[in-house]
């Protein structure tokens, strides 16, 4: 997942790109936020596959323990103090009120052990992020550059410092940090079949053993036909099915360095042997087997529960108490009325001009003149 970082300075932005903007954090922040409960601490649930998050600077300042807050006790327990946005993390409990917490009870939720010793904490907690360990939005950083989350560590680094080129539809790709992918050494031979291709990571062979039209000299090939001891051998052998095994038989590698970008459904192909599955679990990395586990996941279910939620909307409800004449003389207003909306704005797009809360008033005066016309002919009609 990424994050968008706007330049500092000063620059002009049309009414269509502010209408777009909008529309786009309004998206993005029904993704993040229908997804968890805004009106029961999550505690209960104990660590939760992936909630929103947030950190309080005011009750855990820098120096403090690091904790972390679900978006309920955000919003009932924390209103007013100083909070960092987490986004999302995963196998997170609620710490809203524990321990860490020396001066604030929590409201939602008061009965809670007083740490959770399965939680994961980072830098984000105080408010930084990525490896040049930096706020977000930095008020000091006058480079345009997107962030985008790890999905191993989540940490949330910039494009500039990933350590390779972040490809096109990045937020359709996961990403795991160089940091990460040295911890885990066997994620390099899956990153060499299954990474994107036009990512860093891929296009180099190791130790720089392609020649200039980017062939593997003969001398490499020639190795690849020799014989393998019959220890190696037989090793291979024992796991028949490891797909993990397979591919490191093959041989092939490339330059270990810079973030690796992975498409959609690699998890699946990843392997699931006894074998790697104990890897992976000692690694504290059995998620990657999980593909429900991805940020992508999450915010279609709450983009799904958001859109279950307007289907129980007021307004509809209200709608429903009246009848047929009065829901259609309604719903003609209204597509009236912004369509009118619509070609007001537009015009002040194409022309370029900023629209003012003069201008906003004149035209719902304009409206109001228009309806009491309306009704006026309607009265002296009957």
């Amino acid at each position: 997942m990424r994050r968008t970082i706007n330049m500092c300075e000063e620059h002009t932005v049309s009414l269509v790109d502010v209408l777009e903007e909008d529309e786009e954090l309004e998206e993005e922040a029904s993704a993040v936020l229908a997804g968890s409960d805004s009106d029961h601490c999550s505690y209960p649930q104990g660590y939760v596959k992936r909630q929103a998050l947030y950190a309080c600077s005011t009750c855990t300042p820098k120096g403090a323990e690091a904790a972390g807050v679900c978006l309920a006790c955000s919003y009932k327990c924390h209103e007013g103090h100083d909070l960092f946005e987490l986004y999302t993390k995963r196998n997170f409990r609620c710490d809203c009120g524990n321990r860490k917490f020396t001066e604030l009870q929590c409201k939602l939720h008061p009965d809670k052990d007083e740490v959770n010793s399965l939680n994961k904490y980072s830098h984000n907690f105080f408010g930084v992020y990525c490896t040049c360990s930096r706020p977000y939005p930095d008020p000091d950083d006058q480079v345009e550059d997107e962030m985008i989350q790890c999905v191993v560590c989540e940490d949330w680094l910039h494009g500039r410092h990933l350590g390779c080129v972040v490809p096109d539809c990045v937020e359709l790709q996961e990403m795991i940090c160089e940091s990460c992918m040295n911890k885990n050494p066997f994620l390099w031979t899956y990153a060499t079949h299954l990474a994107v291709q036009h990512a860093a990571v891929q296009v180099k062979v190791e130790n720089g053993l392609e020649d200039s039209k980017g062939n593997i000299p003969n001398n490499e090939k020639e190795d690849d036909d020799v014989e393998e001891p019959s220890c190696k051998r037989s090793r291979v052998e024992e796991v028949p099915n490891c797909k993990l095994r397979q591919l490191q038989a093959l041989g092939q590698k490339t330059v270990q360095s810079g973030a690796v970008f992975w498409p959609p459904a690699w998890r699946s192909k990843l392997c699931s042997c006894n074998t790697c599955q104990e890897r992976l679990s000692e690694a504290n990395l059995s998620f990657l087997l999980d593909e429900s586990d991805t940020v992508l996941t999450y915010e279609n279910q709450g983009k799904n529960n958001e859109q279950r939620q307007q289907g129980h909307d007021v307004l509809m409800s209200a709608l429903d108490n009246l009848n047929r004449v009065q829901q259609l003389e309604i719903i003609h207003g209204y597509n009236d009325m912004k369509a009118e909306l619509k070609d007001f704005l537009q015009r002040f797009a194409a022309d370029g001009k900023v629209v003012t809360p003069d201008d906003i008033r004149q035209f719902f005066e304009q409206q109001s003149r228009k309806r009491r016309r309306e009704d006026s002919r309607h009265f002296y009609s009957t």
